[in-house]
């Protein structure tokens, strides 16, 4: 049984669709049958402040791009003070479904605010939060949207806008060996095998 001496920060990141919550859950079982406490936690809607974030930012009406980053900003803040950074103080693994990147993403990528603008914000919210891996469940963007049910606000986007979150996933995944890009379309079995293994070898140094 592998066994890790430190508390893990995990996120995943990626197109809608891809299969994030599932693969999170996933995660977390292989955690706990490796004995260790996870926490499972999304972005927004975490607690009672995120979930009246969440509401707002998925299921209401439009907005403009630049209060839809302070919302997301806002509730980032929140999460990381008073659920991830308690969660790593114990030694725990948190398994977050989105964080900062997202908001780089969608707002500054996406949604064309200014990107050094994002980047500042996105930091003054993490407070130095830093994930030990990221995960980027991939699939594009047309695939992703056709298994989404029930759509929010941002599912409803042009697939125009889509794409651009998916090729922004991408470029921001190359830029930093801090990523591990999966491919989303495979079956959820092997989508959580290729998770784990990046999981053991960035944590473990097992191949």
């Amino acid at each position: 049984m592998t066994r890790y001496s430190r508390r893990v920060f995990i996120v995943l990141e990626g197109p809608e669709g891809g299969g994030k919550s599932t693969l999170a859950r996933n995660l977390a079982l292989r955690a706990s049958e490796h004995g260790f406490t996870p926490r499972l936690t999304r972005e927004p809607g975490e607690g009672e402040f995120g979930q009246r974030i969440r509401q707002i930012l998925l299921d209401g009406d439009s907005m403009v791009p630049a209060a839809e980053l302070f919302l997301f900003l806002a509730d980032r803040s929140q999460h990381v003070q008073t659920f991830i950074n308690p969660a790593l103080a114990r030694g725990e693994w948190v398994i977050c479904d989105r964080f900062a990147d997202s908001t780089f993403v969608y707002q500054a990528i996406a949604r064309g605010l200014d990107a050094d603008f994002v980047r500042s914000a996105n930091a003054f919210a993490i407070a130095g939060t830093e994930p030990d891996l990221k995960l980027l469940v991939d699939v594009p963007a047309e695939v992703g949207l056709a298994r989404r049910a029930d759509r929010n606000r941002i599912d409803n986007e042009p697939i125009a806008f889509h794409e651009q979150v998916r090729q922004g996933f991408l470029q921001v995944a190359g830029e930093s060996p801090a990523w591990c890009v999966i491919d989303g379309t495979q079956p959820i079995e092997k989508v959580t095998e290729a998770a784990w293994e990046a999981i053991q070898i960035r944590l473990n140094g097992v191949p």
